[in-house]
Order: C-alpha cells, then structure tokens, then sequence
C-alpha cells in the first residue's frame, strides 16, 4: 500500500528496530509503547487486518508470536498481552493487519482492557446469528 506506515518500515523505507524476520513476516519495536518490550508483528503482505491474512501468513504471524513471545518473557521475567485490533471501532489505528505483544511485569504495568458483563444475555438468539454465517 502506498502510504502504508508498516509497508514502508518493512520495505525498510522507515527505520525500525527488527526483532525478528522471515519470508511473511516482521516483528519490530512500537514507537509509542505502552511498556518496554512492547513489539509489534506484521506480515509482510498488506492486509487490513488479520482476518484477511491468508493460512501461511497466520501461521508465520503465530511462529513469530512464539518465538519472540518467549524472548520477551526471559528479557523481561513477564507476563504477554497479545493482541490485535480489528477495524477502527475496535481501536485499530493503523490499517495494516498487526499484533501487538505487551509485557506485563510485577510492578503492574499493563495495557489496561475492561470487559464489562452483559446481563440477561440472548445465547439461543447470539448463537443463531452466528452461527448462520459461519
């Protein structure tokens, strides 16, 4: 993509600091992170998000999780946040298919995701409108 931030840093148009590299995938340090160590993984091909990533690009995506998963752990004695945005109402800000891996160490700091309970919910109804599009 032309003004893609990601398809220009992995194009390496953009410096990055690259963690780790294969032939569908990047993994680089976030400029904006939210605890040290806060990396994010992109494949190579531009999709929007990672619904759109065909099999081969997924299983890079979950390699790269792994991999660099554990370093981040032994670097940093921590827990992981994995995550990934899909669409801009879901927090998405960059429309390049990405995974975001967030340290979460003893002292607390973490990406702060709040689950609110729904009540009463529909399960015969919800299941019924997905499962129709499956």
């Amino acid at each position: 993509m032309e003004n893609c931030i990601f398809c220009k840093i992995i194009a390496h148009e953009i410096p990055s600091y690259c963690l780790y590299e294969d032939e569908n995938v990047m993994a680089i340090l976030d400029v904006a992170p939210t605890a040290y160590g806060h990396t994010l993984i992109l494949p190579k091909k531009h999709y929007q998000n990672i619904l759109e990533c065909d099999m081969d690009t997924l299983c890079s995506l979950a390699k790269a999780i792994q991999i660099v998963g554990k370093a981040l752990e032994k670097s940093y004695a921590c827990g992981l946040n994995v995550l990934s945005n899909i669409n801009e109402i879901a927090g998405q800000s960059v429309m390049h298919a990405h995974i975001h891996l967030i340290p979460v160490n003893q002292d607390g700091k973490k990406a702060h995701i709040s689950f609110n309970e729904l009540k009463d919910v529909p399960f015969d109804e919800i299941y019924q409108n997905i499962i129709k599009n499956l």
